[in-house]
């Protein structure tokens, strides 16, 4: 009952569970701790920290933002803002605009590839939430054009393949700036993801520390042992919180178990005061 999962998504970006059932899941799975991270969305922040109270779990507000990065994808976490800021909503809300705007695109495009689907069975599936691209994963499974989620990113949805579609993103260096300016910690999510050599890596990290950089995710499903050294002996060198969570999706993502943060387990309540003590001298 010590362990947390600071990664985790509900319907209100593209997971398949409410920010209520989310919490739930996490107290039947044991959990001390947990943070809602819905992509570029905190409308269901307030929910989740409510339904914590009730049921007895520690909920930690969360975002993950999805930010401009050339060589890889670079998603960026933050805990610990204030969920009632107004700009920081305002900033969010363009990038959820940016989405909205890119998903009938991305129907479109596998429309022209020959595939019968249309926007608003995705919306469906979705239901009154944000569309993402595991909804349209599961629209593609469901006909059979594919077997499994990973199969659906990798022919059609992931980055360069052939229904990807683009979109806005702010830089990283803003991302932070939207995180701090609320109060919250920045933490840098699943590294491995940024392609980067060791070298590069830790260059780019150095930079990102002066900017307000304060931890980075170590404890991941898709790491592995060897991964997870790695990248603790660079948070020990730079002096990083080691952060984990296992970026549940519900059935929206293939293996997707709350709770489950790869083969050295979640991270301890520890970090959670580590991340509020990095929040609170930064805002003091």
């Amino acid at each position: 009952m010590n362990r947390v999962d600071l990664h985790s998504h509900s319907t209100v970006s593209d997971g398949s569970y409410t920010p209520g059932e989310v919490v739930s899941m996490a107290v039947r799975a044991g959990l001390a701790g947990l943070a809602l991270t819905d992509h570029d969305n905190i409308g269901g922040v307030t929910i989740a920290m409510q339904a914590g109270k009730r049921e007895g779990i520690l909920v930690v507000p969360g975002v993950e933002i999805s930010a401009e990065f050339d060589r890889g994808t670079c998603h960026i976490l933050g805990y610990f803002f204030d969920p009632s800021d107004k700009i920081f909503q305002e900033k969010l809300a363009y990038l959820q605009h940016a989405r909205a705007e890119r998903n009938p695109k991305i129907a479109k495009k596998l429309q022209k590839l020959g595939i019968d689907i249309t926007y608003e069975e995705v919306q469906a599936i979705a239901g009154a939430e944000q569309v993402g691209r595991p909804h349209f994963a599961r629209i593609l499974m469901s006909k059979g054009i594919v077997k499994d989620f990973n199969e659906a990113f990798e022919r059609f949805l992931g980055k360069g393949k052939a229904a990807y579609v683009d979109k806005f993103r702010y830089q990283p260096e803003e991302a932070f700036e939207m995180i701090q300016a609320s109060g919250g910690v920045v933490v840098l999510a699943h590294p491995y993801t940024l392609n980067l050599p060791d070298d590069e890596l830790n260059a780019l990290l150095k930079k990102w520390i002066e900017l307000g950089l304060r931890g980075i995710e170590v404890f991941y499903p898709d790491h592995t042992e060897e991964m997870i050294d790695h990248y603790s002996r660079i948070a020990d060198t730079l002096g990083l919180i080691k952060t984990g969570g296992s970026d549940f999706h519900g059935n929206n993502k293939e293996g997707s178990i709350l709770g489950d943060c790869g083969p050295r387990g979640c991270p301890s309540m520890d970090v959670i005061e580590q991340l509020r003590q990095s929040s609170a001298s930064k805002s003091g």
